[in-house]
């Protein structure tokens, strides 16, 4: 019998690849759904944590201040400054930055720039600084001070408060309501 012979090119299945239109629409409509979920999310988290750094930031440097004032056994001040050399008189706003002062030195112990956002955080009462005597008291100030935090965006948790007590006692609160808690 005769060998037969095969087609010198004999037909070759090719794997298709790449996608279908219709498979690229539906991946393109669950990263859509799960973009529309993670974003405000994000933005709240994004939010949250700045608020955290900012409120933080003065309690900080207000801890630093009456530890000083104890430790060097006098008055150690701080103040709102647009310069961060010099206390800017009559001006609440602390986000335009505060200083920590003690007259034992020439130049301020610390400095806090200007938040770099829109955020607000003014002081009740006019107070544009805190002085805390050698004993770590708050002085000077009329029932103590609420100092409030307000987000460039308002979101749910956006706003955060910092009351100093007139025996120097700091503590951050939230706010509900209008009111802090």
């Amino acid at each position: 019998m005769p060998s037969r012979k095969y087609a010198a090119h004999p037909v070759q299945r090719h794997a298709v690849r790449g996608f279908t239109l219709f498979e690229m629409v539906v991946v393109m409509g669950i990263v859509g759904i799960l973009m529309a979920i993670a974003i405000p999310s994000y933005q709240y988290v994004t939010n949250s944590n700045r608020i955290s750094a900012e409120i933080n930031g003065l309690l900080g440097d207000l801890q630093f201040a009456r530890s000083e004032a104890i430790k060097e056994g006098q008055t150690v001040s701080i103040c709102v400054s647009t310069n961060g050399t010099t206390c800017a008189a009559g001006n609440t706003a602390w986000n335009n930055g505060w200083i920590v002062l003690s007259p034992s030195f020439a130049t301020p112990l610390r400095a806090q720039s200007a938040f770099s956002g829109t955020d607000t955080l003014t002081a009740n009462n006019t107070i544009s600084a805190i002085q805390f005597n050698r004993e770590g008291f708050a002085a000077g100030l009329p029932n103590g001070a609420l100092l409030t935090l307000h987000a460039a965006t308002p979101a749910a948790g956006s706003t955060r408060c910092l009351s100093v007590t007139l025996i120097g006692l700091m503590t951050v609160q939230a706010y509900n309501g209008g009111t802090c808690t």
